[in-house]
């Protein structure tokens, strides 16, 4: 059985064009910059950048109305920014009632922050496949991120799928080590393999 599938073929709806740049966003994009230049290991990185945005997400100006646009058939991807070397992309994610990802894991460090709303994430760690039986995603945690929550990660070890948990309209930041505008999504893999 195969370990892992492609991207699927629209995992999200993707805005690439921010409407505009608030001004919490610039201050916040800035903070990042000077945290990036560091060089630092991405672990290391990854906690920094979460100290950063932290207090960023009691913001109530931090997006614009068109940055908090959902999609009625999937979650959405609004790039808020992308640093012109590529080290680094702000998003902001906006998830109606029930959607989620599929089970992936990511192409560079992550920091999520939860702005609005509440999303659960279900960790994995994958077992590797033996003589009897195939590899296979076992279940490590499960997290219910509220607001001002944040979260941070650097592959490996950072296979999970995210939903939103609450009846209203859930709204993430997250930041990533690469540049999503060019990649078009943060997924390296998602896991087509048996979990539990």
């Amino acid at each position: 059985m195969d370990v892992m599938g492609g991207l699927p073929d629209a995992p999200c709806m993707t805005t690439t064009t921010p409407a505009r740049t608030t001004t919490g966003m610039a201050a916040l994009v800035s903070e990042i910059r000077a945290v990036v230049e560091r060089g630092l290991v991405p672990e290391l990185t990854a906690h920094l950048v979460g100290e950063r945005l932290a207090p960023y997400l009691r913001e109530a100006g931090l997006l614009t109305h068109e940055q908090r646009e959902g999609h009625a058939d999937r979650y959405r991807q609004h790039v808020l920014h992308s640093e012109p070397d590529g080290s680094f992309s702000v998003v902001a994610l906006v998830w109606l009632p029930g959607q989620e990802t599929a089970i992936h894991d990511h192409v560079a460090w992550c920091v999520a922050g939860v702005y609005e709303g509440a999303e659960s994430e279900l960790r994995y760690r994958l077992a590797p496949a033996t003589a009897t039986a195939g590899a296979r995603l076992v279940p490590t945690e499960e997290v219910v991120n509220g607001p001002g929550d944040v979260c941070g990660f650097a592959p490996p070890g950072d296979i999970h799928k995210v939903r939103n948990s609450c009846r209203a309209t859930a709204i993430s930041i997250h930041v990533y080590g690469a540049d999503v505008a060019r990649l078009g999504s943060s997924v390296r893999r998602v896991y087509t393999i048996p979990a539990g």
